[in-house]
């Protein structure tokens, strides 16, 4: 008798089936040859970014002070840490951030997730009921593969470079016309993955505006996520500083997602969400407990310390990097690729850039990506199978524009470049191969 497999969810059954970047991120770090291929498209921060002394620092000073930091080697409280949770409302405090004022913020609630932002963006879908997520085009295609994989609708909207275009957004919710009964709740990315594109506050001030509208015509609350992962990291000091969604919200509607993994550690994993208390809330405090009990809490209390005692020069260490990789990357993208790129994006905020190119596609079966990845079969190109050439991996735009928007013809042409991990003189390469990859395509007439 044949047995057959395990039976598995709806949810199961799409998960089965790697996302499209998932497989090619794979089947890239299988044999990449480090300080040889280029990852462009891994979203890592860069190494030297990451405070190792101030973490061992952080960790004897916890350990040291158990009167401070109790049983940090124990499990947690699925809230957070009470010590990181102030350390946090300090931070935003003391820095201004959002121009939010301590009234405004003891007002909120404080969650620290189960594993960084990430767990905390699995709990709003695990907990909101299925429907329509609106969020902008190019989307955060991880968060968005995933909320389709279980059983959401995600409508896209495009974006210019102020964010998401709120004059679309508005057209698009009265085309939507009895369908927006079934939209759970809006999710922007301030400075967006994969373009860099900062939110601006006029826009910011609208989404919080329209939402409002719409939660009053449905008679329920429609929550609006900023997901904040990148507002830490806008380096280019002439960028007006963001407002925080709170200063518009009348009805308790939206919910700030912020991280420490950009300007201290992603291996830290801490991830907070902030926002009113109220049945939402606390089921998100519930499903961190079903998930894990809390992050880990030795590192929340060293997190804690960080941002109590050198989270200033650490920000102002990360960001000055960032900057100047941005502005060498700059030149060299007009220096070797030149008219070849239509529009860029990026540079002035978190590590990537986001081209669109005037005449190539980038996708995984165009001739661009084979020859960068050396799979024209052309071994002049690729090298012997036993020597391949230097390869470069990058994020084709094609997985960050959503395949029922209106950006479809558009992302055929669009990559993402992340500037953050790889050091410069591999970024230089990588934009060297890119040109050679464009004058092949040329050559080729595509």
């Amino acid at each position: 008798m044949n047995v057959q497999e395990i039976l598995l969810s709806e949810y199961g059954n799409a998960s089965s089936i790697p996302s499209p970047v998932n497989r090619m991120m794979t089947a890239f770090a299988g044999d990449f040859r480090d300080g040889y291929d280029v990852n462009l498209g891994a979203g890592y921060v860069n190494e030297r970014t990451i405070p190792r002394q101030l973490i061992e620092l952080a960790y004897r000073e916890v350990l040291a002070q158990p009167e401070k930091y109790r049983a940090a080697l124990n499990y947690g409280g699925p809230h957070g840490s009470h010590n990181l949770i102030e350390s946090i409302r300090r931070f935003y405090i003391d820095n201004r951030v959002g121009g939010l004022t301590d009234s405004i913020l003891r007002e909120k609630e404080i969650l620290i997730g189960a594993n960084g932002a990430t767990s905390l963006l699995e709990g709003v879908a695990h907990l909101l009921p299925p429907g329509i997520v609106i969020t902008s085009d190019p989307m955060y295609y991880i968060y968005c593969n995933y909320l389709e994989r279980v059983g959401f609708r995600v409508v896209t909207i495009p974006e210019d470079e102020n964010g998401i275009q709120t004059d679309l957004l508005r057209e698009r919710l009265e085309k939507l016309g009895d369908e927006k009964s079934e939209i759970q709740c809006f999710y922007i990315v301030t400075i967006n993955n994969p373009t860099s594109v900062i939110l601006s506050n006029t826009r910011r001030r609208e989404l919080v505006e329209i939402a409002t509208r719409l939660s009053r015509e449905l008679g329920r609350k429609i929550p609006l996520f900023f997901d904040k992962a990148y507002e830490d990291l806008i380096h280019d000091p002439m960028v007006e500083r963001p407002t925080s969604g709170f200063l518009y919200d009348e009805i308790g509607i939206v919910y700030e997602i912020g991280t420490l993994s950009k300007i201290l550690a992603p291996g830290l994993r801490i991830g907070y969400l902030i926002g009113d208390d109220g049945p939402f809330l606390r089921a998100m405090i519930q499903r961190t407990s079903d998930v894990g009990f809390s992050a880990p809490l030795i590192n929340q209390e060293i997190a804690s310390y960080l941002l109590d005692h050198h989270i200033r020069e650490q920000i102002e260490k990360v960001n000055r990097g960032y900057r100047d990789k941005a502005r060498r990357v700059k030149a060299w993208i007009e220096q070797l690729l030149g008219d070849a790129v239509l529009e860029y994006r990026g540079g002035q905020a978190g590590f990537y850039f986001y081209f669109t190119l005037d005449d190539v596609e980038t996708h995984e079966s165009s001739p661009f990506f084979n020859f960068l990845t050396r799979s024209t079969g052309n071994e002049e190109i690729d090298g012997s199978p036993n020597s391949r050439h230097p390869r470069v991996v990058y994020i084709p735009g094609e997985h960050c524009i959503h395949p029922k928007g209106d950006m479809v013809q558009v992302g055929k042409r669009q990559l993402r470049l992340s500037y953050g991990f790889e050091d410069l003189d591999r970024i230089r390469a990588a934009l060297s191969f890119m040109r050679e990859a464009i004058s092949y395509c040329e050559t080729r007439g595509k």
